[in-house]
């Protein structure tokens, strides 16, 4: 078990992740104490669960579900494979642990779409987010029937869609900016913004996002405009946009910097925590992107060899991944941190935020390598 590390929260706290039409509990001037909550089971097939990075994840009443992701069971310096997962857990909290209820298989592998948890439906939407062909349009519906986990293929978006955004609003799913299926049937980075209709099951296109086209944004619903950050290509965007759903319209709105420093988000995960505010944990690290997508793309031979044996080979404190905990307010228009997670920074990680207890599962922690860790962080009284 890590050592309980606590940070000082100078916000009003909140009450649950993902949930649309959510109250929000405020809580003033309150610790966080994070603490190890356990491990997933093996996925059907394998020995140990290594962990993954882009599950599926949400809530549904007081359980969490998560699942599929992908990883590399072979070092990926050594020519390691991506595999993606079938696999779905349906867990409990019991007395800090996070426990395994039920273990089922989907039909299909998937990783990286977009988790929308719908309070009143007691439902998770799954945008995307399949290496299948058949499957990268699916919108995949979770429920609870009878304690049980129940999914069935809900929808069809128009075109395949992958690490991008979506949230929930009035009965509609917007997203998008992410990567969306080309004329040549592959996700491709892009600026292109949606909303998919919830009972007529039909999908419209929205204005473009104002910035280049990237992939593995952030975002949030905040004072009723959807906020989106930052994400990549093969260069790293620090920028932001809110989206107003009544103009059909984006507006410029604060970097992601703190301190002076540019926080590239592509890989990091976000809950909301008050209506006007949310945390983010994780991302890549702003300079060390670039840098690496620029010499893996132009190093040759020998070289690129040797590049690539330090590379992946390296700790992963080395890659400076981003631990900052941030909260950005969209009433300020304005970052900031309020601390560090006390383990390796992770992205492709689930967050949750479920009965005022933040979670962490899994997520990759260097290029190629996960964690099977969870991890709970208690809201404290001083």
């Amino acid at each position: 078990m890590i050592k309980k590390i606590y940070c000082l929260l100078l916000l009003v706290f909140l009450s649950s992740f993902g949930y649309a039409n959510q109250k929000t509990l405020s809580i003033e001037n309150n610790r966080l104490v994070w603490d190890y909550a356990g491990s997933l089971p093996a996925q059907k097939g394998f020995d140990k669960n290594i962990g993954t990075a882009g599950l599926l994840q949400g809530i549904i009443g007081d359980y969490i579900v998560v699942g599929g992701g992908a990883n590399f069971p072979e070092a990926l310096e050594k020519g390691g494979k991506k595999v993606t997962h079938k696999d779905l857990y349906l867990l409990k909290d019991v007395n800090g642990k996070l426990k395994t209820i039920e273990q089922i298989q989907l039909d299909y592998p998937i990783a990286y779409g977009a988790s929308v948890s719908i309070k009143e439906e007691n439902a998770i939407y799954y945008l995307g987010g399949s290496p299948d062909s058949e499957h990268m349009r699916d919108v995949l519906k979770v429920t609870l029937k009878n304690g049980k986990l129940k999914t069935e293929i809900y929808a069809k978006l128009p075109l395949g869609f992958e690490n991008g955004v979506a949230q929930y609003k009035d009965g509609k799913i917007y997203y998008g900016v992410g990567k969306i299926e080309n004329s040549e049937g592959k996700n491709v980075n892009s600026n292109k913004f949606y909303v998919f209709d919830l009972k007529t099951k039909e999908t419209k296109e929205l204005a473009e996002f104002p910035g280049e086209a990237r992939q593995q944004t952030v975002g949030q619903i905040l004072n009723n405009k959807f906020y989106v950050f930052s994400g990549g290509s093969n260069i790293s965007y620090v920028d932001g946009y809110a989206y107003d759903f009544k103009t059909n319209t984006w507006k410029k709105v604060a970097d992601v910097v703190v301190d002076n420093e540019k926080i590239l988000l592509l890989g990091s995960n976000s809950i909301k925590i008050a209506n006007d505010k949310m945390l983010v944990i994780g991302g890549f690290n702003y300079d060390l992107w670039n840098e690496a997508n620029d010499k893996l793309s132009n190093l040759k031979d020998e070289k690129l060899k040797d590049y690539k044996a330090n590379y992946f080979g390296a700790e992963p404190q080395s890659y400076k991944w981003n631990r900052k905990i941030l909260i950005f307010d969209a009433t300020k228009n304005s970052w900031k941190s309020i601390g560090e997670v006390p383990f390796d920074a992770p992205c492709g990680a689930a967050l949750l935020l479920m009965n005022n207890n933040i979670y962490s599962i899994n997520g990759e922690i260097k290029p190629g390598v996960r964690t099977e860790r969870m991890y709970k962080a208690y809201i404290i009284s001083k």
